[in-house]
């Protein structure tokens, strides 16, 4: 059984594009195996942890903002994959890449406000700052403009 624009599926269902040439790399089999989706995921865990500090009473406002914005990251690299063309993966990878200034914002509101101290979220931003470097040269490589 083949997916709509990629190979054979897994054993699990998962359509995987032929031979990695979808994205440039060989040996990617999965979104999964993208280093850029690893480190994504990395983000969200750090957003998460940062934010078991917050207030109670921003549990419906920064804190669920930012893990929302956070979890869009990989996320969106996911689902651009799972698209099956160059132009839609590109298009899933600018969202992600704007749901990290997102997140970026997030964070610097969070300290403007006293949520938290400059000392946990510069560890935070430098990961975010990380993935978007990783995501600008996915898009490039693409050849999307970024």
């Amino acid at each position: 059984m083949s997916g709509e624009g990629y190979g054979m599926r897994d054993e699990e269902g998962w359509a995987e594009p032929p031979d990695g040439s979808f994205i440039g790399e060989p040996g990617i089999r999965s979104f999964e195996d993208l280093r850029v989706w690893q480190e994504g995921i990395g983000l969200c865990e750090s957003v998460y942890s940062l934010t078991r500090s917050f207030p109670e009473d921003e549990r419906f406002g920064l804190t669920s903002q930012l893990r929302r914005a956070a979890v869009s990251v990989p996320s969106n690299i996911a689902e651009g994959w799972g698209r099956g063309s160059r132009a839609e993966y590109a298009r899933f990878l600018k969202v992600a890449r704007g749901s990290l200034y997102e997140v970026r914002t997030q964070l610097i509101v969070a300290e403007r406000v006293h949520l938290c101290p400059a000392d946990t979220t510069a560890p935070v931003l430098r990961q975010a700052d990380q993935v978007r470097r990783m995501l600008h040269g996915l898009i490039r490589s693409l050849g999307s403009q970024g």
